[in-house]
């Protein structure tokens, strides 16, 4: 599958999908404490992307080879849910950490993004694998820039995952995004500088990196989706849709709500 270099046209209509998707995620932040559900929180972003935006949830019945279709319209995976999580009437409680991923698709293009949130009062290691991640993902779109590879951004995530003594999910990545959910290239979140295709402008695509407390290994469980970790310990992932631009790359789900980039010593 070729990567698709988009217009001056297109990259407008995905930076205003980006930005309505980070907005859903600004919207939920406020409802995002103990005892609410994640099938309510589910509804709250539904409904915002429908009736509010104007925008069509893309995870709704997203039914790739081999799925049964989603069911849900956000993914939210909680603790040792590394990702698709699908939502369900289990309350939040203090110590929880639960990422809340969400794609809107507007004029026909996707805005692809998700963040981390604490609830709570959550432990010291699991605020510090929060804050790494974050790290990770911000380490990942600085390595991005033009007549780069994708291998620079994979080996700068892996690095900084390691050193903190976190594992890297290897069989999850980031991926290219534009009028289809999922494009190329795949965007591994390990590997070797200097490897891969060459970034070039207009290409788009997501940075997400599923960084485990324990060991790497997966397990999805019977629903078929929810991915977690084999040794029950905690996950966590950030995700920015990001343009390559011709002197750097562009983070287009930043928003007003977004945390601010880390500072890395």
């Amino acid at each position: 599958m070729p990567i698709i270099i988009k217009t001056p046209e297109e990259i407008e209509k995905m930076r205003l999908a980006c930005r309505l998707g980070a907005e859903v995620l600004d919207y939920v932040t406020k409802f995002v404490q103990v005892g609410v559900t994640t099938a309510e929180l589910n509804r709250l972003c539904h409904d915002y992307m429908v009736n509010v935006q104007g925008t069509t949830p893309a995870p709704l019945n997203y039914a790739p080879t081999g799925h049964s279709p989603y069911p849900a319209s956000i993914c939210a995976s909680i603790n040792h849910q590394i990702c698709h999580g699908i939502p369900n009437e289990r309350p939040l409680k203090s110590g929880d950490i639960v990422n809340l991923d969400v794609t809107v698709i507007k004029d026909g293009f996707h805005g692809d993004t998700s963040r981390m949130f604490m609830v709570g009062e959550p432990s010291i290691q699991a605020r510090r694998l929060v804050a790494v991640t974050y790290e990770c993902m911000w380490l990942g779109i600085h390595a991005a820039r033009p007549g780069g590879r994708l291998g620079d951004i994979g080996e700068a995530i892996q690095t900084h995952a390691e050193k903190n003594g976190y594992s890297v999910v290897r069989e999850f990545c980031g991926h290219g995004i534009g009028k289809k959910f999922h494009e190329a290239p795949q965007v591994l979140h390990y590997g070797k500088a200097g490897t891969g295709d060459e970034l070039k402008p207009g290409m788009i695509f997501t940075i997400e990196p599923m960084i485990n407390a324990g060991k790497a290994a997966i397990s999805t469980l019977a629903d078929g989706w929810t991915v977690v970790t084999r040794d029950r310990s905690l996950s966590a992932q950030w995700e920015h849709t990001l343009l390559i631009t011709e002197d750097g790359a562009e983070a287009l789900t930043v928003s007003g709500g977004s945390p601010p980039p880390p500072k890395i010593e």
